[in-house]
């Protein structure tokens, strides 16, 4: 596979147009062309022997969107093909207040966690910055969406993969996805979804980069979690604890505790008590999700009167909680759903 132009900066971008001894202002040309979304060889104002000399050397299309499922309730489903054939999938739901796009950051994932198809297959190779971005560059070009004017206005990195576990390419992306002068979504429009890799959290705290940091927590003991969360052999719950506190002091952004509600496994009111009394004080939010079930996991989720149950409890404590609106259901909204179907099917 070739090198990813979406990989770059505009700096190095700048160092590349005059390598290729072209004019200053071609950096500016390409930058325009590659945040739109387009295909190298589609970016219509730079010189053909300029875009064949990047060619040999990059690839053309890095992703390009495969299918496209969309729900019931909107919410669209997208499988990406990769320069390499490989596939990952995202998300975008639409809410009153604009378009939030879940992205992948690996192909599969190595964390195994009981709940999540993204980890069925096992890791098969990070992201580059370049495809994590260009999944996005894609999405909102679909909508009509230039830099100057986002059709996606947030993004969250909870679609396949551990974004954590690719740490240098996930940091790359993060600090050009909000570059000023190109689709530059704020750091605060931005969620990072973490199992728990406690050294990586803690080096995210230093980059100067304040995205939301959100934590898939799913219980209140390290016993309970290490049962659904293999990562929890390796990092106790103090330790992510201690590790949010230290992210909140270095940028000021309050921290997202994701809890999927499992029946019998972490769902009950005494599970609400435990979750509350180990949080209480701190300055974070409980996402309590329900469960969307993958068959070849055997866990089930919980009712609407129970998961609204276990919220009473935490509100009642004095926690900031909220019960995560459920979307895509009717299409395999999960990250990893769809992706394990396709490759169920031999594709």
């Amino acid at each position: 596979m070739k090198e990813i132009l979406q990989d770059l900066s505009f700096a190095e971008l700048q160092a590349l147009v005059a390598e290729a001894e072209q004019p200053k202002f071609r950096a500016a040309q390409l930058y325009k062309g590659l945040m739109r979304g387009g295909r190298i060889s589609k970016i219509s104002d730079l010189p053909k022997a300029f875009k064949a000399w990047l060619c040999e050397r990059f690839e053309d299309e890095s992703v390009r969107i495969r299918e496209v499922l969309t729900a019931s309730d909107g919410t669209e489903k997208y499988l990406f093909e990769l320069a390499d054939g490989n596939i990952i999938e995202g998300v975008l739901m639409t809410y009153k207040y604009g378009r939030t796009q879940c992205v992948s950051t690996q192909v599969g994932c190595r964390m195994n966690c009981a709940f999540c198809a993204s980890g069925l297959g096992g890791l098969v190779r990070d992201l580059t910055a370049g495809e994590i971005l260009a999944q996005i560059l894609l999405v909102n070009a679909r909508f009509g969406g230039t830099a100057g004017k986002r059709a996606v206005t947030n993004v969250v990195l909870m679609g396949s993969g551990e974004p954590l576990d690719n740490y240098d390419n996930t940091v790359k992306f993060l600090r050009n996805v909000t570059a000023e002068g190109g689709i530059c979504i704020s750091a605060r429009n931005i969620s990072l979804s973490t199992c728990g890799i406690v050294p990586k959290m803690l080096a995210l705290a230093e980059e100067g980069i304040p995205v939301n940091l959100t934590v898939s927590l799913h219980a209140s003991s390290d016993e309970e979690r290490a049962r659904i969360m293999p990562v929890a052999n390796a990092y106790k719950i103090a330790d992510i604890l201690h590790a949010c506190d230290v992210y909140f002091q270095k940028t000021g952004r309050r921290y997202i505790f994701e809890y999927s509600l499992v029946a019998g496994e972490n769902a009950d009111r005494e599970h609400a008590e435990r979750l509350a009394a180990l949080l209480r004080g701190r300055p974070c939010h409980v996402n309590l999700i329900r469960l969307n079930a993958v068959p070849e996991r055997g866990l089930q989720g919980v009712s609407d009167k129970e998961a609204y149950r276990f919220l009473d409890v935490l509100e009642k404590s004095g926690l900031s909680a909220t019960l995560r609106r459920s979307v895509g259901a009717d299409i395999g909204g999960a990250c990893g759903q769809l992706r394990a179907s396709r490759l169920r099917e031999g594709e």
